[in-house]
């Protein structure tokens, strides 16, 4: 199982950002992903799920800004992140839901700051 995060970078604060994840080793159109973020000193946590039936869940601190999406076709994992503010700052990852502990990425750095 492989996870390659990729797309992040530094935005002002409003900015948009489109973040992908390329998937591989499973069966991706089956399982249920999601998009974690880690700030620094702060814990991993949960920002949005797709399901593989396709009803999504965010996180109340992006409601309304972030959209996940998925291709399953290309097993790829998108995360649309519209009006950045700057503690949306953090690395980002994606990963199946439940997660795979022993397969995290690299993750992608996303930096909101003017």
């Amino acid at each position: 199982v492989q996870f390659v995060e990729s797309g992040g970078g530094l935005v002002q604060p409003g900015g948009s950002l489109r973040l992908s994840c390329a998937a591989s080793g499973f069966m991706f159109r089956i399982y249920a992903m999601g998009w974690f973020r880690q700030a620094p000193g702060k814990q991993r946590q949960l920002v949005a799920r797709s399901t593989s039936t396709g009803p999504t869940n965010y996180a109340d601190s992006v409601k309304g800004r972030f959209t996940i999406s998925r291709d399953n076709a290309k097993n790829t994992l998108y995360l649309q992140m519209n009006s950045l503010k700057p503690e949306d700052t953090a690395v980002y990852y994606c990963n199946t839901d439940p997660i795979q502990e022993d397969s995290w990425g690299q993750g992608t750095q996303v930096t909101v700051s003017s």
